[in-house]
Protein backbone atom coordinates (compact mmCIF):
# COMPACT_ATOMS: atom_id res chain seq x y z
CA UNK A 1 0.00 0.00 0.00
CA UNK A 2 1.22 3.50 -0.77
CA UNK A 3 0.19 6.76 0.84
CA UNK A 4 0.50 10.41 -0.07
CA UNK A 5 2.89 11.72 2.60
CA UNK A 6 4.68 14.70 1.03
CA UNK A 7 3.96 17.64 -1.23
CA UNK A 8 6.52 19.93 -2.86
CA UNK A 9 5.67 23.62 -2.97
CA UNK A 10 7.78 25.76 -5.31
CA UNK A 11 8.48 29.08 -3.63
CA UNK A 12 10.26 32.35 -4.37
CA UNK A 13 10.23 33.25 -0.67
CA UNK A 14 11.24 29.99 0.99
CA UNK A 15 12.14 31.48 4.40
CA UNK A 16 8.94 33.56 4.67
CA UNK A 17 6.85 30.62 3.50
CA UNK A 18 8.46 28.29 6.07
CA UNK A 19 7.84 30.85 8.83
CA UNK A 20 4.20 31.16 7.71
CA UNK A 21 3.48 27.42 8.08
CA UNK A 22 5.44 27.25 11.33
CA UNK A 23 3.69 30.24 12.88
CA UNK A 24 0.12 29.65 11.74
CA UNK A 25 -0.18 25.87 11.35
CA UNK A 26 2.36 24.49 13.85
CA UNK A 27 4.80 22.97 11.36
CA UNK A 28 8.38 22.28 12.47
CA UNK A 29 10.99 23.65 10.08
CA UNK A 30 13.85 21.26 9.33
CA UNK A 31 16.49 23.12 7.37
CA UNK A 32 19.59 21.17 6.33
CA UNK A 33 22.15 23.69 4.98
CA UNK A 34 23.41 21.08 2.50
CA UNK A 35 19.93 20.65 0.97
CA UNK A 36 18.13 23.38 -0.95
CA UNK A 37 14.75 21.90 0.01
CA UNK A 38 13.35 22.98 3.38
CA UNK A 39 11.28 20.26 5.05
CA UNK A 40 8.26 21.16 7.16
CA UNK A 41 6.95 18.49 9.55
CA UNK A 42 3.33 18.75 10.71
CA UNK A 43 2.29 18.52 14.33
CA UNK A 44 1.21 14.89 14.74
CA UNK A 45 0.24 13.00 11.63
CA UNK A 46 -0.21 14.85 8.40
CA UNK A 47 1.29 15.89 5.12
CA UNK A 48 4.98 16.83 5.10
CA UNK A 49 5.61 19.97 3.04
CA UNK A 50 8.82 20.32 1.08
CA UNK A 51 9.63 23.91 0.09
CA UNK A 52 11.67 24.00 -3.10
CA UNK A 53 13.12 27.22 -4.54
CA UNK A 54 11.12 28.13 -7.65
CA UNK A 55 12.90 28.35 -10.97
CA UNK A 56 12.92 31.60 -12.93
CA UNK A 57 10.35 30.29 -15.41
CA UNK A 58 7.87 29.07 -12.80
CA UNK A 59 4.87 31.30 -12.20
CA UNK A 60 3.89 31.70 -8.56
CA UNK A 61 0.41 31.50 -7.12
CA UNK A 62 -1.27 29.55 -9.90
CA UNK A 63 -3.89 27.25 -8.45
CA UNK A 64 -2.76 23.81 -9.50
CA UNK A 65 -2.84 22.50 -5.97
CA UNK A 66 -4.69 23.75 -2.89
CA UNK A 67 -3.65 22.67 0.58
CA UNK A 68 -6.61 22.15 2.91
CA UNK A 69 -6.16 22.42 6.67
CA UNK A 70 -8.95 20.77 8.66
CA UNK A 71 -10.01 22.92 11.62
CA UNK A 72 -12.94 22.42 13.96
CA UNK A 73 -13.73 26.16 14.22
CA UNK A 74 -13.06 27.83 10.88
CA UNK A 75 -14.39 31.20 12.03
CA UNK A 76 -12.04 31.30 15.03
CA UNK A 77 -9.04 30.18 12.96
CA UNK A 78 -9.86 32.81 10.34
CA UNK A 79 -10.00 35.51 13.03
CA UNK A 80 -6.65 34.36 14.46
CA UNK A 81 -5.01 34.47 11.02
CA UNK A 82 -6.42 37.93 10.30
CA UNK A 83 -5.22 39.20 13.69
CA UNK A 84 -1.75 37.92 12.70
CA UNK A 85 -1.81 40.00 9.52
CA UNK A 86 -2.74 37.22 7.08
CA UNK A 87 -5.27 38.08 4.38
CA UNK A 88 -8.10 35.55 4.46
CA UNK A 89 -11.16 35.50 2.24
CA UNK A 90 -14.73 35.42 3.52
CA UNK A 91 -16.36 32.41 5.11
CA UNK A 92 -18.14 30.19 2.59
CA UNK A 93 -20.94 27.80 3.57
CA UNK A 94 -21.19 24.60 1.54
CA UNK A 95 -23.03 21.32 2.14
CA UNK A 96 -22.97 21.47 5.93
CA UNK A 97 -19.49 22.89 6.50
CA UNK A 98 -17.63 26.20 6.38
CA UNK A 99 -14.35 27.10 4.66
CA UNK A 100 -12.22 30.13 3.85
CA UNK A 101 -9.42 30.62 1.34
CA UNK A 102 -6.02 32.27 1.70
CA UNK A 103 -2.52 32.20 0.22
CA UNK A 104 0.91 31.68 1.72
CA UNK A 105 3.71 34.24 1.15
CA UNK A 106 4.69 32.48 -2.10
CA UNK A 107 1.13 32.66 -3.46
CA UNK A 108 0.23 28.99 -2.94
CA UNK A 109 -3.51 28.45 -2.44
CA UNK A 110 -4.75 27.23 0.95
CA UNK A 111 -8.08 26.59 2.56
CA UNK A 112 -9.11 26.25 6.18
CA UNK A 113 -12.06 23.91 6.24
CA UNK A 114 -14.52 22.35 8.61
CA UNK A 115 -15.48 19.63 6.11
CA UNK A 116 -13.79 16.86 8.13
CA UNK A 117 -15.90 17.83 11.18
CA UNK A 118 -19.36 18.00 9.56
Amino acid sequence: MTTLDRAILYCRQVEKTAAFYESHFGYQVLNDPTDRIVELRPPGDGLVLLLHPAGKGQKQGQVQLKLVFDVADVSAMRATLIESGVEVGPLHHANGYVFANLKDPSGNALSISGRAFR
